[in-house]
């Protein structure tokens, strides 16, 4: 027993966290550019005027708050992370904690900063919308592909890193995936995801929202939404070792959800959530410093305003987690993905 002599000392009060009190956090998404130098039909960051970066500088506050969370996995998003003014200084920042870290691109820069990314990033996911005619036709860069195909053989030519493709869904491209499989394979890389297009919240800069009219140059109709069903079909039937060996991360079962959320899109279906505890297990924060739980909910605070442990545990991001319900929520119930990370590799 500790305290003065004979005085006797209460035992200390335990103290009970909150299950939706943040303790780890595996997974932190960073935007750390604000702009893109694409002009895609599904995503409005690219007219972002205003310029916004998170630098080193910025970033350096929060290491403590990295090291306690146990953050493993920092994926840069964005905008376009490549138009960063000094992205291996934040690189060489993250990685000196044992954080992986992940470069996500359009790839139009790839080729002038291989070595770079080559020499401060542990891996690559380039945006791939279809082969080059679908491709360039999406992205809204003449000869976006023959760049992109550069930037990748000249990222090979520094080393063996892994380059994984995320092909949005949408009605430009729904009838050609496999075609966007044979392009993945043509380029050389280790592997294609794919996820629908997101037309109903208010992220990638569509503040208030989309319109039905803009909605629907994205969405597939009920016509082209049968079509798309009948290429995951093809898919599934003609790539099944791709699918079991993992070059197409999902599943069957994955795969014909994204025809089921084009359905619901078309009211053919009922909107269903997936499995996820996202705002749980990782974070998202922009250029400005905002913080949000996923991409499409709301921002529930700053990292200016505190250490990112404070921020993700404020009152308003408790509340939220304590009152979210995945299957019920109108955002969750339209999301195009999912994080469903297993407990067991929380700690």
């Amino acid at each position: 027993m500790s305290g003065l002599p004979g005085v006797l000392t209460a035992a200390p009060a335990k103290v009970e966290i909150s299950p939706h009190f943040v303790r780890t956090l595996p997974i932190l998404v960073l935007f750390p550019h604000n702009r893109c130098n694409c002009r895609c039909v599904m995503c409005d960051i690219w007219k972002i005027r205003h310029v916004r970066q998170i630098t080193d500088r910025d970033l350096e506050p929060h290491l403590a708050s990295l090291r306690g969370l146990k953050v493993r996995w920092v994926i840069f998003s964005g905008g376009e992370p490549l138009m960063h003014s000094d992205l291996p200084a934040l690189c060489r920042l993250l990685r000196a904690e044992g954080i992986r870290v992940t470069l996500l691109t359009a790839g139009l820069l790839l080729e002038r900063f291989a070595g770079e990314v080559a020499e401060h990033t542990d891996d690559v996911i380039i945006s791939l919308d279809g082969p080059s005619e679908i491709h360039d036709r999406i992205r809204g860069v003449p000869g976006a592909w023959r760049r992109l195909e550069r930037g990748v053989a000249a990222l090979r030519s520094h080393r063996p890193i892994s380059i994984q493709a995320r092909c949005t869904v949408q009605r430009t491209n729904a009838s050609h995936l496999r075609r966007t499989v044979k392009a993945a394979r043509e380029l050389g890389l280790n592997g294609i995801s794919f996820l629908a297009a997101d037309v109903h919240s208010e992220a990638f800069n569509r503040r208030g929202g989309w319109a039905l009219t803009r909605q629907s140059e994205v969405a597939l109709n009920s016509q082209e939404v049968e079509e798309l069903h009948r290429e995951v079909e093809s898919l599934i039937r003609e790539f099944p070792a791709e699918i079991r060996g993992g070059f197409v991360a999902e599943s069957p079962e994955k795969l014909r959800r994204i025809v089921s959320h084009f359905r619901a899109c078309c009211g053919q279906a009922e909107a269903v959530a997936p499995r996820c505890n996202a705002p749980w297990v990782s974070a998202v924060i922009e250029a400005d410093g905002t913080y949000r739980p996923c991409f499409f909910h709301p921002p529930l605070g700053n990292i200016q305003d505190g250490p990112l442990h404070e921020v993700l545990n404020n009152s308003q991001a408790t509340e939220f987690r304590r009152h979210l319900d995945v299957s019920t929520n109108p955002i969750c119930r339209q999301c195009v993905c999912s994080l469903d990370l297993p407990a067991e590799r929380l700690d």
